[in-house]
């Protein structure tokens, strides 16, 4: 049975209240990152905990620990700006970038592969 013109005229404002799908979280291939760090063309932000970063971080990387975001939410880029987030492997970077989509950040992606992999390729890392 097709609905009444009258039924969905009523069901309208029901849609609006509706939560918005959140768009999925997009990701980068770990040399795209590499080269937009090192061009300068993008904010990479490593939200791996302090006890990581000891390990080695990537050079022009900001450090922001995940578990300190919240807190800290004033230092991370305007809304429209790209932002990269990397995490050891991608797992949290892409957790974090899709609640950052859902909050407003347009721009944010996540490395694929994480540090793991750009450790593995023999890529610089400095001590923070």
């Amino acid at each position: 049975m097709k609905p009444s013109r009258r039924t969905l005229l009523m069901l309208l404002p029901l849609c609006a209240l509706a939560p918005a799908q959140a768009q999925p979280a997009a990701s980068v291939p770990l040399e795209a990152a590499r080269e937009a760090l090192a061009g300068g063309r993008v904010r990479v932000i490593d939200i791996r905990e302090p006890s990581e970063h000891a390990a080695g971080v990537a050079a022009g990387a900001q450090l922001l620990p995940m578990s300190q975001l919240q807190q800290r939410q004033a230092e991370l880029p305007d809304k429209d700006l790209p932002v990269l987030l990397i995490c050891r492997t991608q797992n949290r970077s892409k957790a974090t970038a899709l609640k950052l989509r859902e909050a407003g950040y347009r721009q944010v992606q996540y490395v694929e592969g994480g540090m793991s992999e750009w450790v593995k390729r023999g890529w610089p890392t400095r001590q923070p």
